[in-house]
């Protein structure tokens, strides 16, 4: 079950698709924080919803907030895929330990081996405010990600 408005976000520190760490909690009294997981690179459905999130970026990266997508796939594999698709946001690997981040926020599907389509808004202070929890094939609407930033 993911976890649920109103509670502190767990802090995870994965590499970025150019091998950087990036902690969650660097952005603590910074920035609101939006942590996307999604299942993995070159997939329809991803492909998709990082595509719109690029085209709508300066609604997602500003001063005010970061954008953050996290998959299982390898530093690698996001490498090409952000090249690729021209994704110039931190694209993370929950890939060893496998699904560990995904876990914590109660996203992971055990029986497919890969995070589900969650997305967590997290304020300055570290913790979630809005939440959405999708099945694999169903996209998110970015709208709603707009509306839930605006309310901060």
């Amino acid at each position: 079950m993911a976890i649920e408005v109103g509670t502190e976000a767990p802090d995870f520190e994965l590499k970025d698709n150019h091998g950087r760490t990036v902690k969650l909690s660097d952005f603590r009294g910074e920035r609101n924080v939006v942590v996307l997981f999604y299942p993995f690179a070159f997939t329809g459905v991803c492909t998709g919803e990082l595509c719109a999130l690029r085209d709508e970026l300066p609604k997602f990266v500003n001063d005010d907030t970061q954008l953050l997508a996290v998959s299982n796939d390898s530093i690698h594999t996001l490498r090409v895929f952000a090249e690729q698709e021209s994704l110039e946001y931190p694209l993370l690997s929950d890939f060893w330990p496998h699904g560990e981040t995904s876990r914590a926020y109660g996203v992971f599907d055990e029986d497919k081996g890969c995070a589900v389509r969650g997305t967590f808004i997290i304020d300055k202070e570290g913790v979630v405010r809005w939440t959405v929890v999708n099945a694999l094939p169903d996209a998110r609407d970015l709208n709603e990600y707009i509306k839930a930033l605006d309310s901060l």
